[in-house]
């Protein structure tokens, strides 16, 4: 018996349950998920079968995962079915998360910072003093953070053979914990059988 179906649904369900950690919807992090554990792509109509999910839903998170370029619409000549192929370059999807949380969050951070962060100067009191000393502690912070983005964005820092090795590194990191934990499992096993 295949153990696809089984691996397929808790990997959507993971996907969906650390999409709140990228900015979407666990819905639409279901919906790619599932499209990632498909060989080819699949249209609304499939999406909306194998996650018991309503049209709405499925057209809602089919548009997220566009704007966000993480899935691209094909239309087949001759037919009026859209099929959603999901963007496989684990880097292209990794910066296009990157990217969009830097437009919603940091970006409009470091705005407000720069207006406030003045006015404070301005002010004399102690208070303000306080608030101006942890809001440029913050500044920095997001800066900081900005900057890595912003090397990573342009292929600086981590290239794409440098996040390649990175992603074998991790792999094989993980290969050898799944070694070691079935090791481990194997001799207590042992172990309580001699008792």
């Amino acid at each position: 018996m295949s153990t696809v179906p089984q691996v397929r649904e808790a990997f959507v369900q993971l996907w969906g349950a650390l999409g709140p950690f990228w900015g979407v919807s666990p819905t639409t992090a279901r919906v790619f998920g599932w499209l990632l554990s498909q060989p080819e792509g699949a249209d609304a109509e499939d999406i909306m079968k194998a996650l018991d999910l309503s049209r709405g839903a499925v057209s809602m998170a089919c548009r997220d995962l566009r704007n966000w370029g993480l899935i691209f619409p094909e239309r087949t000549p001759g037919s009026r079915r859209v099929f959603y192929r999901p963007e496989t370059d684990l880097e292209k999807v990794t910066r296009n998360v990157v990217q969009i949380r830097k437009q919603r969050e940091w970006d409009p951070i470091r705005e407000h910072l720069a207006r406030w962060i003045p006015d404070l100067q301005a002010d004399d009191s102690e208070e303000a003093a306080v608030f101006l000393e942890r809001l440029k502690a913050i500044e920095a912070l997001v800066t900081m953070a900005d900057t890595m983005a912003e090397a990573f964005l342009k292929g600086g820092g981590v290239g794409s053979f440098g996040f390649k090795v990175l992603a074998g590194a991790g792999a094989g990191r993980a290969a050898t914990s799944r070694h070691s934990a079935g090791r481990h499992s194997t001799g207590r096993h042992v172990r309580g059988n001699k008792g």
